[in-house]
């Protein structure tokens, strides 16, 4: 597009940014030439009317005037800019993605919002593409959804090698979301175990030094899987274990990503209260998450050997179901009674983690769905994050701020190990019957089969699946959480040489920000 005016740009929406100042909403320049002022005037006239504010979220239509070529004008709102100037990176993100989303059923969009620096310029760039979505499997006729397909960022900033990379990333790391969003979103009666190892291997099928394994239910029940075997055992779509590797040259080190998922979780034995069951679909979402990491790693081609185990189960309450009061005993010695069936996850997440130990991975990470209580605790939109030492639940953390997920870092205290007693014969019980304190327990329970290996858990309970209004580029249901905050740890893990403790140093350059300025400025197609 090169260096037109934004008056001369054709699109079907031309986005600008709002900023939210105390003197009312300010319309944001993108460095290409100055506000319309009859525009900025207009906007100061109407905003009281039609409540334009400048906050995040806050997305405005309008005709646009005479003279631009554009059908119609944007307004996303930046929120308030940093006290150092620009803003930050995330508050780009999610302008670009709520504008985006605003635009279901229009064809092409341009951006002109704010790209002072590199970082700034691939936030932009990934807040749309990650705002271009929807989950069109089961709509039809005018149910149907159609995101914009022709997106434009257009900027001052040069473009050069390094900025095709950057978009190269977010275009991958956009995809790599949305196709987890797709499975989140699927429903178990086309998703269960067997049809996820199948997508799983397809999905890696070609990728550079990835190979897939699966084992069945009758080869879990050979090799003592009793986690994902016991758990999956009253079903009739019967559980999977699948193990990807990307191995590529040179790899600085192993990073085990282990994945939850139980594809539908009517509780088991332990049934759950009907009320928002059908929602159960979701609880498969750090499986996909794991699953696209990997994929991603490989398209990006991360200097990382990156095991994933995708740990598959349905958890229904059939003739063969696992009984509360049932004790199992792991490959790795330790014994466990089934206190409550409906505390699954962390069973078939045990048996990952025991893979991923074996392995010899440098550390492990798992991501899951594991408890109400991490909603109780941190809400909707923010995740858990434990682990041990601390500095890998601060690596992990640190990772996710970079990207600009919310990951909150919590306590696991000595004395909740305690609470994990069975009260009968068993090493462990998996629940401990008291709700207090119940993200940490299960938190610690895992721990228990990590056998010592740097390890963070991830519990994403409830960030997995948006159940309220979209927001920013985060649409209704399935969200994709957990993809980005893992493929920038694991380009972090590569850049610090195979260590974890750059959140202690904080020296490390985010892997967005890799643009140079070494030619005539000129717009970027994203």
């Amino acid at each position: 597009m090169g260096n037109k005016k934004l008056s001369a740009i054709k699109a079907d929406a031309l986005v600008l940014g709002c900023e939210q100042t105390d003197k009312g909403p300010e319309i944001v320049s993108d460095g290409i030439e100055p506000v319309d002022a009859k525009l900025a005037a207009q906007v100061k006239d109407l905003a009281g009317q039609l409540g334009i504010s400048g906050a995040l979220d806050d997305v405005h239509k309008f005709p646009a005037p005479d003279g631009y070529q554009a059908k119609m004008v944007v307004l996303t709102g930046l929120g308030k800019p940093r006290v150092t100037g620009g803003y930050e990176p995330e508050s780009l993100r999610r302008a670009a993605g709520a504008a985006i989303r605003e635009l279901n059923g229009s064809k092409s969009a341009a951006l002109a919002l704010p790209t002072d620096d590199d970082e700034a310029l691939s936030a932009v760039a990934e807040g749309a593409l990650l705002g271009a979505y929807a989950f069109n499997d089961y709509r039809s006729g005018d149910a149907v959804k159609t995101p914009v397909s022709d997106i434009t960022i257009v900027t001052p900033r040069q473009r050069s090698l390094r900025a095709k990379a950057a978009f190269n990333r977010a275009d991958i790391l956009a995809n790599a979301v949305a196709r987890t969003r797709d499975m989140t979103d699927a429903p178990a009666n086309a998703l269960y175990p067997a049809s996820f190892a199948t997508q799983a291997v397809a999905a890696v099928k070609g990728l550079p030094h990835v190979k897939a394994t699966v084992l069945d239910e009758k080869q879990l029940k050979a090799g003592g899987y009793v986690g994902i075997y016991g758990v999956g055992q009253g079903a009739t779509n019967q559980p999977r274990l699948v193990t990807l590797e990307y191995k590529p040259p040179k790899a600085v080190g192993t990073v085990a990503l282990v994945g939850k998922g139980i594809t539908f979780d009517s509780g088991g034995i332990s049934i759950k209260p009907g009320a928002g069951m059908n929602m159960m679909i979701m609880d498969m979402a750090g499986a996909a998450a794991v699953l696209e990491t990997v994929v991603a790693a490989a398209q990006l081609g991360i200097p990382v050997r990156v095991l994933g185990y995708l740990c598959l189960a349905e958890n229904m309450p059939g003739s063969n179901a696992q009984r509360p009061g049932d004790i199992v005993r792991y490959r790795n010695g330790k014994t466990v009674e089934v206190v409550n069936t409906d505390a699954e996850g962390r069973l078939v997440m045990a048996d990952g983690i025991i893979d991923a130990v074996n392995a010899k991975a440098d550390v492990i990470i798992d991501i899951a769905t594991l408890t109400g209580a991490q909603i109780l605790s941190l809400g909707h939109r923010t995740s858990g994050v434990m682990g041990a030492p601390d500095a890998m639940r601060d690596a992990v953390a640190y990772s996710a701020k970079q990207c600009g997920e919310l990951f909150w870092p919590m306590p696991l205290p000595e004395d909740v190990a305690s609470e994990l007693k069975s009260a009968a014969s068993a090493d462990l019980a998996n629940v401990n019957g008291d709700k207090a304190g119940g993200m940490l327990f299960a938190a610690a329970f895992l721990r228990e089969f990590t056998a010592g290996v740097p390890w963070a858990h991830l519990d994403i309970a409830g960030p997995a699946y948006n159940t309220k209004s979209a927001w920013g580029y985060t649409a209704k249901g399935g969200t994709g959480v957990g993809v980005r905050t893992l493929v920038t740890f694991l380009e972090n893990f590569a850049a610090d040489g195979g260590n974890y403790a750059w959140a202690t140093r904080q020296t490390l350059t985010p892997p967005s920000a890799v643009i140079d300025d070494d030619e005539e400025s000129e717009a970027i197609a994203a």
